[in-house]
This record gives C-alpha cells, structure tokens and sequence, in this order.
C-alpha cells in the first residue's frame, strides 16, 4: 500500500534541526470488533472500535541527522523504527528515536500501535509537517500489520485494522464510562498473549450479521450518549468472540456484572485483559472488586474515558 500524501519532501533537512517530540494514548481492548459488510467490497471486512485507555501513554523523541539510518531506542522497537522510516518518507535523512513509557506489553493495551503512532508524530513534527489521523493510521499499518484505532482521539470509529482504513466514523467520542479492569488470567502472572501469532477468527454469516446489528446499536449508543447500551454492546460482542477466542470463566465475570449492576463486560479479544462498565457517577462497588479477587483475578485498575 503506497502512501503518498504522508511524504515530507518538501521539507528540507537543516543541521541542527528541532527535536520532533511526539505522544500516543493505550486502550483497554475493544468495545466491539468481528467482521462486518462493506458496500464496496464482495466479502465481509474485520473491523474494531477501541476503549480509550488514559492510564498509559508513549514518549517519543526524534533527533534529526544527516545520513539515512534511522536508530530507535530500546533498539528492541523495531516496529517505531519502521514507522519513522515511513513518516520521513523519501527525504535523505535519518535519525534517532528514544521511547519512554509504560504500556505493558501484549495485554492488550495496544503497546505496538502506541510506540508507532508516538514515533510517527514525533518524526513529523521534527519537520513541522503533521499528518490527519487517517494518514497516520495508513502509516502505522505499513509499519505493523495491523494496528488499533489510537489515532482517532477525538472521535469513534469502526477501523478495518489489518487496512487502516475507517469503515465508519460515529462522529463523537465515546459517552463517559468509569471502567473496573483486570486481567483475565486466574493466575494473575499477568504474560498476555502473543497477538502476532493468533490466527485471524473465522467468523461464519449468522456472526456477521449479529456484528452488523451490534454496529448499528453502538452507532445508536454513541450518537444519544447512552452508556447503558454500549455496555449491551460491549457484552454481546465478547459473548460472540468467545467461540474464536474464549475468556476464561467470562461466564463468572458476567454474574458479577449482573449482581453488581454494571453496563456490561468488555474485554480485549487479542489479550488478555477485561473490563465491568459503569457509568462515571456508579462507581464499582467493593462487592465487585472482592468476587473478582475471589475467583483469582487478582490484577485489578481502575480509570474514566470518554467525554459528555
């Protein structure tokens, strides 16, 4: 996939030019995400629409430099050294790159996607040439394959994230929700999951057509501001990913989140992490967090997203 409008040509490069500094937010899996029909295409495309996440957030710097390598600390991020090699372009320069952060790693807290969007902007804003969200999100699929929705900060969107490509924009952000994390594993050793090497779910036509109507209730939740029907949402969307990638006793989980009266239960479907949803002003109750520990879920966190 060629990408001609990120190209940063024009600027020239100068001795001594400006350390380009550049952040990116987390996320807290997905609200929603399965395949869903396109219009423009004959098959079914997946898609995702993310939880914002503002408990974590990704540094980058980038130090302009003659020459055309680019160098990266730690020098384990390949995948932000690729995406700043694509944000310059074809300009004859190099560079260095230091990331600073602590979005843990193959949670899925989408830690990839943030080094290399926080990489992407930090390299163009060395140039003082800044991209739309959309041409960042073409970029970070270039860079890694497929990447979340971290890009969109000032909206919601359904994101083909193996195109970087927006199947639909909802127009707004998320209605505000107050989230009880943890991670799923009841051992709580807290490994993740390897998400490069899960093979992509095979979703037949009755799941499809359950995806598409869970769109056009997330589509109807966002626009009214409705938390409850989002949390309905987020629900049926893990019930439906539990043939394809199972959460271990989500049935468990579900029982606290009816008994303690939440929205609903979200989780990460290439991770390892879940979510109760309530609503800003209903904080979790301590019931809750108690028969989560009970039950051996032992890593917990708590923070809000989204905007009235």
């Amino acid at each position: 996939m060629t990408v001609a409008s990120t190209s940063v040509a024009s600027t020239s490069v100068r001795t001594g030019a400006r350390v380009g500094r550049g952040t990116a937010p987390a996320h807290h899996g997905e609200l929603l995400q399965g395949a869903f029909t396109d219009p423009a295409r004959d098959t079914p495309v997946r898609a995702l629409v993310t939880l914002p996440c503002p408990s974590y957030t990704t540094r980058a710097a980038f130090t302009p430099a003659p020459g055309g390598a680019v160098t990266v600390s730690p020098p384990w991020k390949t995948k932000a050294r690729r995406a700043a090699e694509l944000a310059l372009g074809d300009l004859p320069a190099g560079g260095r790159l230091e990331l600073s952060g602590e979005v843990p790693l193959g949670r899925g807290f989408g830690s990839s996607t943030s080094d290399v969007l926080a990489a992407v902007r930090a390299v163009r804003d060395a140039y003082d040439a800044p991209l739309t969200a959309r041409e960042a999100a073409r970029l970070a699929v270039r860079a890694e394959t497929a990447a979340d929705a971290l890009m969109f900060e000032e909206t919601t969107v359904l994101f083909a994230q193996r195109e970087g490509r927006v199947l639909e924009d909802f127009g707004r952000r998320l209605p505000p929700l107050r989230v009880l994390g943890f991670g799923t594993r009841p051992d709580g050793d807290g490994r993740g999951v390897d998400t490069l090497s899960l093979p992509p779910p095979r979703y037949d036509d009755t799941e499809i057509a359950r995806f598409d109507h869970l769109r056009g209730l997330l589509r109807r939740a966002v626009r009214t501001g409705d938390a409850a029907l989002l949390g309905t949402v987020a629900t049926r969307s893990a019930l439906l990913n539990q043939r394809h990638l199972p959460v271990p006793a989500l049935d468990r989980l579900l029982a606290v989140a009816h008994d303690c009266a939440a929205l609903g239960v979200q989780v990460a479907h290439s991770g390892d992490i879940a979510g109760l949803l309530f609503t800003p002003a209903t904080p979790p109750p301590p019931a809750a967090r108690q028969r989560l520990r009970r039950w051996g879920f032992e890593e917990q966190w708590e923070f809000t997203t989204g905007r009235p």
